[in-house]
């Protein structure tokens, strides 16, 4: 039995003129789970978002969200969503609880400021200038912001870029709470990891459609039971032209290269003979299962940072 839907988007174009930003977009979002858009620049995640974000106006398709049919977000269903921008600035010589009290006024019913700080484990920041915060710090508050008004819906557009591994864990188990606690979120990312842990659906889009949707397993699970080989060679070496029938091999950046078989074993012995052979260690060498990386490349043709 399916999740039931807080949202769903069916036919949604946004044409500029010839470009075709978004091109017959459609896809349901669960209530409670994390449903992420992946998908290289230009693809129109953005537009996506801001059309349901209620920042732009689709030419056609429509939208329901929270049971309502609707051809443009309203005031109303805007109370009940919060965002994460992918850019956003606060006043610096602003005080941390002095930006949330700011935004808490924007609203009829907000959460109070002191109780975001400890949702945001910000409490020891309260009295400090946004300007004195470290990157994961400013992101928490954005989140803290974009959750003010207590959102049955939230959107998140690349919450964690630019932040080291320590505060993109924090915001992760951030995203986490939120779910556990019956929260929707809409998610955008430019790390696979990313996407990996904290989706239960994913959507792939590229030049303004939906080429793929599913759970992670169950797009992974379309690559098949091959195994996957990576090494890294240098970017000017020969690649041998064949491992064997089962195989597949893509070079990809900064020397990866990697070699996708059903039959680990021969291809293995293969490949180890033809580094002898040829003189080309196997750097780095690692035997892994497909993931959304791959998943992507195979649809794509590129991987999602180019």
């Amino acid at each position: 039995m399916e999740p039931a839907a807080l949202m769903k988007v069916s036919n949604l174009i946004k044409h500029y003129g010839d470009v075709h930003a978004v091109d017959d977009v459609s896809f349901s979002v669960p209530k409670a789970e994390v449903f992420t858009l992946l998908g290289p620049n230009g693809a129109g995640k953005t537009t996506t978002l801001e059309i349901l974000e209620g920042i732009r106006e689709a030419d056609s398709g429509s939208i329901e969200i929270f049971g309502q049919q609707l051809r443009r977000i309203d005031r109303a269903t805007k109370e009940r969503i919060g965002v994460l921008l992918q850019e956003g600035n606060f006043e610096p010589y602003l005080k941390v609880r002095e930006v949330l009290r700011l935004f808490a006024s924007f609203f009829r019913s907000p959460r109070s400021p002191d109780e975001m700080l400890r949702a945001i484990s910000l409490e020891e920041k309260a009295n400090a200038f946004v300007k004195t915060l470290s990157g994961g710090q400013k992101q928490r508050l954005a989140i803290g912001v974009a959750l003010i008004n207590d959102p049955e819906l939230v959107f998140l557009d690349e919450p964690t870029t630019g932040l080291d591994p320590q505060a993109r864990r924090n915001i992760w188990s951030i995203v986490s709470g939120l779910t556990a606690s019956g929260k929707t979120i809409i998610l955008t990312t430019h790390y696979m990891e990313e996407a990996e842990t904290l989706s239960q659906m994913v959507c792939i889009m590229d030049h303004g459609k939906v080429i793929a949707q599913g759970s992670p397993r169950e797009l992974t699970a379309r690559l098949g039971q091959e195994t996957i080989v990576d090494f890294v060679a240098a970017e000017d070496s020969a690649l041998p032209e064949t491992l064997s029938p089962c195989c597949t091999i893509v070079r990809g950046e900064g020397g990866l290269v990697s070699v996708k078989t059903s039959d680990l074993v021969a291809t293995l012995g293969r490949l180890l003979d033809w580094s002898r052979a040829s003189g080309t260690p196997l750097a780095e060498m690692a035997v892994r299962q497909p993931n959304l990386e791959d998943v992507f490349l195979s649809l794509t043709g590129r991987r999602l940072r180019t």
